[in-house]
């Protein structure tokens, strides 16, 4: 993990819109914004990706015993796609008071839900205790962790680009995915560890540590959160507010074009959970490549994408976020037919090339600008919902992607070439629809975000 954001070098050429006054205090907020949401979101996505990892190797075994075990693994892998179906409507209220009192408050609750949810889980008796009340239970919890998520990574972008300089918008932001690329890392070492515990072990108890841990670190989550002040992007736009519509409904009516943009540009996201879940139970399962290897390829593409991700938002900043999210795409649609094919062939060396090349390189240019640039397509009364809601109808595919994979995956060595194929078809889907319908925002000033070139004459709800 990183010691931290650091000022990026400024733009040779920013335009009189980039350079947006940068004062002590507003870079001090700046990076304060950044590490907040750095370390908020590795503590959340820790929390979230534990349950990925617990999905592929154990709740199989523990919630859904006596079945099928290629059903068992749907039925599991279907388990994080419930986390997924809850959080446009958990993005919609989030979002909303979100909008109304403050991106903080919010981001307080979201960090607190998630990690009471998680440490829950980690106490859950299994189906051979209570029967089908332990499934049932991992359902409601795993939708308690996903209206959690559903709030925090657009929050927190939000906060962040609302405090960063215009011309540095997308390095600030980059830093709340980085750190859930972070907390992927937290969670695959855990799991790590617990899986050399022995088998009996490891199911009756040794799971459960992961989970319980969570609890442990909400306070640090919280101490850094509650110390940051709100944006004076925000503090400006409540004050001059004239109206008390709902956000959600200025959103719907103004901007539903830009949501329906949002679920087709969001497709980049299939990539986290077809790695991070899917792949690690299709490697151990089909083909006895050890656990420890995988979560080995995770740990390592992790610790490297938090190394170049930043970059990622340095080079947006300069050059545009277009070019960089489409060429990450396009990288991520091949790297998954190469990471899969390496798979098949037992070979380790080559499922950690092609796991970087995968997640650190291609995933590395996506994941860090694509909650910006969805932030950046709304206006600052309604970015938060809006943003929130948008991103969060377009990942209830990616909630689902491991249990599609695992539907549609085939017997045989080549069986994963259908998996490959949806992967990179989402993938290509993103590219084309940033391509052709989604407006380049790096030199536009974060008041004008989400309006209409004559911004400074309309109204913070004009659609974009």
């Amino acid at each position: 993990m990183t010691a931290g954001p650091i000022d990026p070098p400024t733009p040779l050429t920013p335009s009189a819109e980039q350079a947006r006054p940068d004062s002590r205090d507003g870079t001090k907020h700046a990076r304060r914004a950044a590490a907040a949401s750095f370390i908020g979101s590795t503590l959340e996505y820790y929390d979230f990706f534990i349950y990925g990892s617990a999905s592929a190797l154990i709740f199989n075994k523990i919630f859904f015993p006596g079945i099928d075990p290629a059903l068992g693994t749907i039925l599991s892998m279907a388990t994080i796609g419930i986390g997924y179906v809850v959080r446009p409507l958990a993005a919609s209220v989030i979002g909303h008071y979100g909008d109304r009192i403050g991106r903080r408050q919010m981001l307080v609750l979201t960090l607190v839900v998630m990690g009471v949810a998680t440490f829950l889980i980690g106490c859950l008796p299994p189906a051979a205790a209570i029967g089908a009340a332990a499934p049932v239970l991992l359902v409601v919890l795993r939708a308690l962790q996903g209206a959690s998520a559903a709030g925090e990574s657009v929050g927190a972008v939000t906060m962040t680009m609302e405090h960063a300089p215009s011309n540095k918008r997308a390095f600030y932001s980059s830093w709340v995915n980085t750190g859930a690329v972070a907390g992927i890392m937290l969670a695959s070492l855990a799991f790590l560890a617990v899986s050399l515990l022995p088998q009996e072990d490891l199911l009756s108890w040794g799971w459960r540590l992961p989970f319980l841990a969570s609890i442990l670190v909400v306070a640090v989550g919280l101490y850094i959160r509650l110390r940051l002040p709100e944006s004076e992007v925000f503090e400006a736009a409540k004050e001059t507010e004239t109206d008390n519509e709902l956000p959600l409904k200025v959103v719907l009516r103004d901007h539903w074009r830009t949501i329906l943009k949002v679920i087709f540009f969001g497709l980049w996201s299939v990539v986290s959970s077809v790695f991070a879940a899917f792949g690690l139970a299709y490697a151990t399962g089909k083909f006895g490549i050890p656990s420890a290897a995988m979560l080995g390829v995770t740990i390592v593409t992790a610790a490297l994408g938090i190394i170049a991700q930043p970059y990622a938002g340095i080079l947006a900043d300069r050059i545009g976020r277009k070019p960089v999210f489409i060429t990450g795409n396009i990288i991520c649609a091949v790297a998954a037919f190469v990471y899969f094919w390496s798979i098949s062939t037992g070979s380790i060396p080559l499922i950690f090339a092609s796991g970087i090349l995968f997640m650190t390189v291609g995933y590395g240019m996506v994941n860090p600008l694509g909650p910006a640039m969805t932030a950046e397509m709304f206006p600052t009364r309604v970015r938060y919902t809006g943003a929130a809601t948008a991103s969060q109808l377009g990942l209830v595919v990616t909630g689902f992607a491991p249990a599609i994979a695992a539907a549609i995956v085939q017997p045989g060595p080549t069986g994963w070439i259908p998996v490959a194929g949806f992967t990179a078809a989402c993938c290509l889907v993103s590219a084309a629809v940033t391509a052709i319908w989604v407006k380049e925002t790096y030199n536009v000033s974060t008041e004008a975000l989400g309006t209409r070139p004559t911004a400074a004459k309309a109204s913070a709800g004009t659609p974009a």
